[in-house]
């Protein structure tokens, strides 16, 4: 029955200038319809009473933010069961992630959604907003259903095993206390935060190979390039993150005398100020990962990089600035990854200036054993992994609780999250430890989702939210951030809204 139904959005907009021509009118439905039931099935039903053509639209895989392992159908088998339907005509995946340039495409005089998308205090991504302007843009008109309703979200989060039974009973007991509505709107609440950063630039470069062989004379892997792309990584990736929410952001770092910053600039949000200080003997650091593209996996990694201290002076013009402008920011923000620009003497004058600060003591490769959480003083908020709470204490193994508290003493912090990768998370707050089980399904690259999770909790750990939300809205961004290479896309807004939205369904 869906035999000709699938077909592409190009033909689609050939077919509908014809139909225009001849006096047709045409209606679009678009969504994600990934578990197809008794509410879609009325819907574009009442929606084909509206015109002649009743085209639907399906949402890409890639686009799909819903929540942990969704779509849990490909976007091949919910086009194929969107078509099987009568009342629909044709199918299309769409090609972006919002349907505004399909309507400039395909301009039906109809755009129609359910009912459960007509109460404006509900659309908290302000999608449907949009949606409406778009078709009355080409001179169509936005129409809601009003058939009975299901929650395909629902029903996926209560019969399908695509969270953890720990993650369900969290999720659970969590809508005790709140719903969606209170965790969007602690996040809409962080746009009047000012944020200063201060911490290393890094770029990450991905060379994409294909493995072709172990050569006859080397005990090596021979390799085809494919292509390369590179990430504003490490601060940049920060403050990238940070701006979605925040009002503004400044970013003061430092690069190397290889004349980085107009690259640097071009891949940073338009509301990010820069202050970039030099070492002119120096390269821009840069984390070059050689990856087999069909496999995703890491092949090594090239560092270019000079972590020493900044010279004297270039310290001194760091401090001077830094004195100047801290007490114009609600927050700073300290992305230590060990590489040279943080000296005991600016991160002194961070902590004595500071309202309140937030930190991350990255501990990798380069500084294994020299970059210490515990070097810092007094701190508001402290975001760091296991190994970064285990390291200084030598305690490889054993109970995390004991550590927690013994670094909430050492650094006078008594806001603390600690990510346990697979694990889930541990917040500790005033002495208590909170602990959230982990909802990321699929991750494509585990790579900043750390950086992820700091930059959007210490704005959290600002606004003093509750103990109970930090962590949770924390390990939502974990999840988004490992379903991409890198640092390729930071955290948008509307994602993370939808995410929860769906996630409390």
């Amino acid at each position: 029955m869906s035999d000709g139904k699938i077909i592409s959005l190009e033909d689609l907009g050939k077919k509908c200038k014809d139909w225009k021509k001849k006096g047709k009118k045409i209606v679009l439905s678009h969504g994600c319809f990934d578990l197809l039931h008794p509410g879609h099935i009325r819907h574009l039903k009442a929606a084909k009473k509206y015109g002649d053509i009743l085209i639907v639209t399906i949402m890409p895989d890639k686009f799909v933010n819903k929540g942990p392992g969704r779509p849990i159908f490909n976007e091949y088998l919910r086009a194929e069961s969107v078509a099987s339907l009568t009342s629909v005509d044709y199918v299309a995946l769409n090609k972006w992630n919002t349907i505004v340039k399909t309507m400039e495409l395909l301009k039906p005089d109809f755009y129609v959604k359910g009912k459960e998308y007509s109460d404006s205090a509900e659309d908290f991504t302000s999608t449907i907003i949009s949606e409406g302007n778009a078709v009355r843009k080409i001179g169509g008109e936005l129409r809601f259903t009003d058939e009975i309703t299901f929650s395909s979200s629902s029903i996926i989060n209560e019969r399908f095993d695509v969270l953890s039974k720990d993650a369900k009973d969290y999720i659970k007991k969590l809508k005790t206390k709140f719903d969606s509505k209170d965790i969007i709107n602690a996040l809409k609440d962080l746009n009047d935060i000012n944020v200063l950063i201060v911490g290393d630039v890094i770029l990450d470069e991905y060379i994409f190979c294909k493995a072709m062989g172990k050569p006859e004379k080397a005990a090596i892997v021979s390799t085809k390039f494919l292509y390369n792309e590179i990430y504003a990584g490490g601060s940049l990736a920060v403050a990238n993150h940070i701006a979605g929410f925040a009002k503004s952001v400044h970013l003061v770092s430092c690069l190397g005398g290889d004349n980085r910053e107009n690259y640097i600039k071009k891949n940073l949000r338009e509301n990010i100020q820069t202050k970039f200080f030099y070492r002119k003997y120096a390269p821009t650091t840069t984390k070059t990962r050689y990856i087999e593209k069909s496999e995703k996996s890491k092949l090594f990694e090239v560092l270019r990089i000079n972590d020493e201290f900044l010279d004297k002076d270039s310290e001194d013009s760091l401090v001077k600035y830094l004195q100047d402008i801290i007490p114009n920011y609600d927050m700073v923000l300290i992305t230590d990854f060990g590489h040279g620009l943080i000296s005991p003497k600016i991160r002194d004058i961070i902590l004595k200036e500071s309202k309140f600060t937030a930190v991350n003591a990255q501990t990798n490769s380069i500084n294994f054993g020299f970059n210490l959480i515990t070097e810092y003083k007094n701190v508001d908020y402290i975001s760091i992994d296991e190994r970064e709470l285990r390291l200084p204490y030598r305690a490889k193994f054993g109970e995390i609780a004991p550590l927690i508290t013994r670094v909430a003493k050492d650094t006078q912090c008594d806001q603390i999250n600690i990510t346990l990768g697979g694990a889930g998370s541990i917040y500790y707050q005033n002495g208590k430890t909170h602990f959230v089980p982990i909802f990321s399904v699929n991750v494509v690259d585990s790579v900043g989702a750390g950086d992820a999770v700091l930059a959007i909790t210490s704005m959290l750990a600002r606004k003093n939210i509750s103990p109970l939300l930090l962590p949770f809205i924390g390990n939502a961004v974990g999840a988004l951030a490992v379903k991409t290479m890198g640092n390729k896309e930071p955290i948008d807004p509307v994602d993370l809204f939808t995410f929860v939205k769906y996630i409390m369904k």
